[in-house]
């Protein structure tokens, strides 16, 4: 019985301190503090939307603007980079068994235009389904994945931001396979 007890009360004090710090990380943000299971156990991707936000300001980047949740019209973030041009990146809070699919690329690619962006980035904190991969590469879409993330935030605690800058603002890969027409011909 005392025992039953004890385990309530400690399940009762985990459950609390799981709060206490998904609260800090809503009000804090703090890129300093932040680790990736932190984003890990972010309840929605608004969180990492404003994580991002506050790291990228912190990374020095100018003109940082985090969009509205509703009719972002395809981004979350829009900044300007080290050489002037302006960015629009997509957040996607993903886990690793869940893959970013094309509508992320999709979707970024097509707020260029509204926000009069020259680049075009997707960052995940999981992965990338290949044909995501295929149609960044056609259309110059730069993608950032878990491993990137973590470095990022590596690079970003240990103040070499320089370093995080240059993975952000590397080029997108561009090897991918093309869309080939079948040898059939109408009749």
């Amino acid at each position: 019985m005392i025992a039953g007890l004890i385990a309530l009360l400690l399940v009762l004090f985990v459950i609390r301190l799981v709060r206490n710090r998904r609260k800090r990380i809503r009000r804090e943000a703090n890129p300093r503090k932040i680790t990736i299971k932190d984003i890990d156990l972010m309840a929605d991707g608004s969180e990492f939307e404003l994580y991002l936000f506050r790291l990228f300001h912190e990374l020095g980047y100018r003109e940082v603007y985090q969009t509205t949740a509703s009719r972002d019209f395809g981004a979350d973030l829009v900044f300007t980079d080290q050489n002037g041009l302006r960015n629009v990146l997509q957040a996607k809070r993903y886990g690793n068994s869940n893959p970013v699919s094309i509508g992320a690329v999709q979707e970024v690619y097509t707020s260029m235009r509204y926000y009069e962006a020259e680049r075009a980035i997707v960052l995940t904190s999981g992965r990338y389904t290949d044909a995501c991969r295929i149609l960044a590469a056609v259309n110059g879409v730069k993608l950032l994945d878990r491993e990137d993330l973590e470095e990022l935030i590596i690079l970003f605690k240990s103040r070499r931001y320089d370093e995080a800058m240059a993975i952000i603002e590397g080029p997108a890969e561009t090897e991918a396979p093309t869309w080939k027409p079948k040898a059939k011909k109408a009749t």
